[in-house]
């Protein structure tokens, strides 16, 4: 129907199409230096461990060295001594450089993990204050993308990674510091290459933090695509599309993989050039050196601790090349992930006045309300809308399908607001009122409500303002009170089990919320009739002293309700009590009931 809210979302979603992408900004590097604060102490320790191991690996050579020159010069008598000696100092600083590598892996992996947890604390704390109609055009797939697969791109991106990147450097500033103590002539001559390989790399990076990002958003449609065919699979098994949605989903992934092609190939490119250069440096270190040695200007062990040093310069050059696109890869999802974190909700979550309880009464007006849906501006559906609710009055709304019974609940609920006109609840414009205190105040039972994965206890307390005051014996007597308290007592695991009837459970927890205002819409519409009459006369009993709106609810409510109201077109076009309104031979209401043959018995259901 026109009047609820879409379930489909545009082909293109609002969060993440510029696909454009730059190297790292001032506002990244802020947001990434933030994150990597809370875990300061433990990096800042992981930091002074990879200096200690890389040290002791940067020394090696040297000392390997000197046990070569050793070998080729030290005399007979005392070529034991001096040996086993120089391998016991080799053998414990061996012995701490493992102790410390060890240290800096368990120190960065507890952090990565911490940074993880609360980029997804965040994240998922932005979402949830996102206004309703930011979730009418967002793919949910890409949400879901976000927290797990990008948080934790952005996680290993800034530990694991940086660890990695961090040893890079220092062991390629040890390297080249060492390199020109032993020939400072030869060390020149080797360096040369380096200039070259860091503008490719920095070319590399550009194109890899584009890609990455149109490899997320790509991989987000395709978890929204099978994300909404598994949840809907009843309907796909009913049309029999189940080989149609496979090749759906077989063209999503497909994109993803020629995409990934597209990234593979500039890696191998990349990595097979910097992997070159390292071999290009030994083969001039043999070369250079060997004319060095011919020359007596180097010896045996000094040329060796040279080519040692220079294998683990080229072997740092890689790994500072691989962190750089590893960063790159972060920064594209981090991206996303900032765009979301930075994002305003165009409507309040917990901001403007608050009543006390003496002053809500619960009187509910609508004056000359005009509303589309943000992604259905084109088709508006209230036009001019005014309709009254006195308090403690009982009004019943009726309407063909797509006329606005619905939106009237998220109106009042503030999920939206009205483009034109203004709801006011006692005289108060619901815009100047705290919608965490209005929501508060307001009891509201759906057709279809939502059981979370957890116990019934937890449910049925879930919309209590104050769950953690909520004792066993409240919870059995909101049971009792909404007829449920049997049923629930016949599981195995009574109300510790997870699995309930959703329309009693939740209409036992209205009484945690004791609102002065419930709304009903279509409340028992998809319970048969043993469970309608059970939930029927659980809400009558809740209707009591309060103000009801009732949303397309069955015949035998409706004429109990002190008022009905009639919509079509985006205006009440009737309003009057039941009686009165099926009277009228030419009236909406009776065209409505006679459509659904009705009106010969007070059994029949009004559907719409």
């Amino acid at each position: 129907p026109l009047s609820k809210a879409p379930t489909q979302v545009p082909t293109h979603c609002s969060l993440g199409a510029c696909h454009g992408c730059t190297l790292l900004t001032k506002s990244d590097g802020l947001k990434i230096r933030g994150h990597i604060l809370l875990c300061a102490r433990v990096l800042c320790a992981a930091v002074g461990f990879l200096v200690a191991s890389s040290t002791v690996t940067m020394s090696a050579p040297f000392f390997l060295g000197k046990v070569i020159d050793t070998i080729y010069t030290c005399p007979p008598d005392d070529f034991s001594n001096s040996l086993s000696s120089l391998c016991i100092v080799l053998a414990g600083v061996f012995l701490c450089g493992g102790a410390a590598n060890a240290a800096r892996v368990y120190l960065m992996q507890i952090s990565g993990q911490q940074i993880v947890r609360n980029l997804r604390e965040s994240l998922f704390s932005a979402i949830l204050r996102q206004e309703v109609g930011f979730f009418d055009k967002t793919r949910t797939g890409e949400l879901i993308n976000r927290l797990s697969a990008d948080t934790g791109i952005i996680g290993r991106s800034l530990t694991d990674n940086l660890s990695d990147g961090l040893r890079s450097v220092t062991q390629a500033i040890a390297g080249v510091s060492m390199m020109f103590y032993v020939s400072p002539s030869l060390a020149a001559f080797v360096l040369m290459i380096v200039p070259p390989v860091a503008c490719l790399a920095v070319i590399f990076g550009r194109y890899l933090r584009s890609i990455s990002k149109r490899i997320q958003d790509s991989l987000a449609e395709a978890t929204q695509l099978a994300e909404e065919r598994i949840g809907n699979i009843r309907t796909v098994r009913a049309f029999g599309k189940e080989l149609t949605e496979v090749e759906k989903y077989a063209e999503k992934v497909d994109h993803v993989l020629k995409l990934s092609r597209k990234d593979a190939a500039m890696r191998a490119g990349f990595f097979g050039v910097t992997g070159l250069s390292g071999n290009m440096i030994i083969l001039t270190v043999l070369y250079k050196g060997g004319l060095l040695m011919a020359s007596e200007h180097m010896t045996v062990g000094e040329l060796s601790s040279f080519l040692m040093y220079a294998f683990w310069v080229g072997i740092s050059i890689a790994g500072l090349s691989s962190f750089y696109s590893e960063l790159m890869r972060g920064f594209g999802a981090g991206a996303r992930i900032w765009e979301l974190l930075d994002r305003k909700p165009e409507l309040p979550l917990n901001e403007g006045v608050v009543l006390s309880s003496e002053q809500l009464k619960g009187e509910l007006h609508f004056y000359n309300v005009s509303f589309a849906y943000p992604t259905r501006k084109d088709a508006p559906i209230f036009q001019g809308l005014n309709l009254t609710v006195p308090s403690g009055s009982v009004m019943a709304v009726v309407g063909p399908s797509g006329s606005g019974k619905s939106t009237l609940v998220s109106l009042l609920l503030r999920l939206y607001d009205p483009d034109k006109g203004r709801i006011t609840v006692d005289g108060h414009d619901v815009r100047k009122l705290n919608p965490y205190w209005l929501r508060a105040h307001i009891g509201t039972v759906t057709q279809e409500p939502v059981l979370f994965s957890c116990s019934i206890a937890e449910n049925i307390a879930y919309g209590a303002i104050d769950p953690g005051h909520i004792t066993v014996q409240d919870i059995h007597r909101a049971a009792q009170i909404a007829n449920a308290y049997e049923f629930v007592s016949g599981f195995p695991r009574g109300f510790d089990t997870v699995v309930g009837e959703k329309g009693v459970l939740l209409s036992g927890m209205i009484k945690f919320i004791d609102p002065k205002i419930l709304l009903l819409d279509e409340a028992t519409s998809a319970l048969d009739t043993e469970n309608e009459y059970l939930v029927q006369e659980a809400l009558e009993r809740l209707m009591v002293g309060r103000t009801v709106l009732i949303i397309a609810h069955r015949l035998s409510t409706i004429q109990n309700a002190d008022t009905v109201a009639v919509l079509d077109q985006g205006h009440v076009v009737e309003c009057g009590r039941h009686d009165e309104l099926l009277s009228n031979q030419q009236g909406m209401f009776r065209k409505l009931m006679e459509k659904q043959h009705t009106v010969h018995t007070t059994k029949c259901v009004l559907c719409f």
